[in-house]
């Protein structure tokens, strides 16, 4: 018999322990709900495949020819690269080759996920929780589209909903809340698929993907804030006909842990230089003029949930239009508000001032994206009515996206490069409103915009 080294029992204890504890200690052996939020947001598939690899290894293929020339003499990885960097997709923060805004399958099929509009990058570092202000989804998917028929390959619910409705007239945003109206409207209260029942007329536009990070200083949600919170009304863009009700139902505890996931994100840091005197003369000056609606911060930080009057706020009152009262008092009857206990705003009259924490990391600004920086923002006669962003620039002297701008369009753009540029003056794509900054001075201007640096 192999004899044991007295010496060595007491390490052989303390290891026996430490197992036991592991093994008996939830805080060790188990995820929190915020973790597991985060897992089933970038593992579980809860939408049928846009795509699968064969597809998006194809994608440059379709391109017009000086992007295609550059993918076609590029290695593999840049050629991936390159497919993220044209459809604004991307990587997650720590995989070498993981998109974030898709969850692939072990059968290398590509499902969209949240992160597709709310992560994104910003000066080039991508940031979960972030808008992504570079998501060309109409873009990928009729390309996806294009690639499928040259490899003789069904189509997507995605690739036949686009040729109906417009998935995002501008890179950066997308038309999900006609989304939601859609899927919402063919549900009965149970949630039900039904066919038969009456779509509104769509009012279709353009949204701007708001901070994640955001979500927890918020009791209601939606840029009217006509939602009370819960992790239900996350549901709405999961509810395409094959997902039944008994299906979404049992989902029901994955979202509630994916709610706990976004509302654990904290507001990034601002990663450059800040003058604190000028920032404190700002904030100042934030709380005499700005407070009343956006709230203060720091360590006595309060948050009113303010709704401000369409005829007072005067910006693009497209958004509010678009959601009708009955479908609005239809959601009150609705599992997803389970059936009013979660009250929803059936006239909410006006658009909410939300909250700043991180906003120099959410531009573009409003709810539509039309203001690229935090200083269009404070200088509304400034505002340009067509802007092109750099894909990694940061201005860090408006804060907010790096623009070129122009009075006109360019003439001769393909319908993919006009998606490049944002117009103000088109449907729903205003930058007017938001006057309020026209009280203030030139001086006190410069003060807060160093304030919103520390937020």
């Amino acid at each position: 018999m192999r004899k044991i080294n007295s010496r060595r029992i007491p390490v052989l204890l303390l290891m026996a322990v430490l197992c036991l504890q592991m093994n008996m200690n939830p805080a060790v052996a188990e995820e929190t709900a915020a973790e597991r939020g985060y897992r089933l947001l970038t593992t579980r598939a809860y939408l049928p495949p846009d795509f699968d690899q064969g597809v998006f290894d194809d994608l440059w293929k379709v391109w017009p020819d000086d992007w295609k020339q550059k993918a076609e003499q590029a290695s593999p990885e840049e050629r991936r690269e390159l497919i993220f960097s044209y459809y604004g997709i991307m990587q997650r923060p720590e995989s070498e080759e993981a998109p974030l805004g898709y969850v692939v399958t072990p059968e290398q099929k590509w499902v969209m996920n949240c992160f597709n509009c709310h992560g994104g990058k910003v000066a080039g570092t991508v940031i979960p929780g972030a808008p992504n202000s570079h998501v060309a989804l109409h873009t990928l998917t009729e390309d996806v589209s294009k690639v499928k028929l040259q490899q003789l390959k069904k189509l997507s619910h995605m690739d036949l909903a686009a040729l109906g409705i417009p998935l995002g007239t501008t890179h950066g945003t997308t038309n999900s809340v006609i989304f939601g109206v859609v899927l919402d409207s063919l549900r009965d209260p149970e949630m039900n698929f039904d066919r038969s029942r009456p779509v509104p007329e769509l009012l279709h536009h353009d949204m701007d993907p708001p901070a994640w990070w955001n979500v927890k200083r918020k009791s209601r949600i939606y840029v009217d804030a006509f939602v009370t919170k819960n992790h239900r009304m996350l549901m709405q863009f999961i509810l395409i006909p094959r997902n039944n009700a008994g299906q979404v139902k049992e989902w029901e505890a994955d979202f509630a842990d994916i709610l706990a996931y976004i509302e654990s994100l904290e507001a990034p840091r601002y990663p450059w230089s800040i003058d604190e005197k000028l920032a404190g003369q700002g904030q100042t000056i934030f709380n005499e003029h700005c407070a009343r609606c956006h709230g203060t911060y720091g360590s006595e930080s309060n948050y009113p949930l303010k709704t401000v009057a369409i005829s007072e706020l005067k910006t693009d009152p497209v958004r509010l239009n678009s959601l009708p009262a009955a479908y609005r008092a239809a959601l009150n009857q609705s599992w997803l508000s389970r059936y009013g206990k979660d009250p929803v705003v059936e006239s909410p009259g006006g658009y909410v001032a939300p909250p700043l924490n991180g906003v120099w990391a959410s531009a573009p600004y409003f709810h539509n994206g039309s203001v690229p920086t935090l200083w269009h923002v404070l200088n509304p006669q400034d505002r340009p009515e067509i802007w092109k962003r750099t894909e990694n620039g940061y201005d860090q002297s408006q804060i907010g996206l790096e623009v070129q701008t122009y009075s006109k369009m360019p003439e001769g753009l393909s319908r993919m490069q006009k998606r490049l540029y944002f117009d103000t003056s088109q449907f729903g794509k205003s930058a007017a409103g938001h006057d309020y900054p026209d009280e203030l001075t030139i001086e006190q201007k410069k003060a807060v915009l160093e304030y919103l640096k520390t937020l």
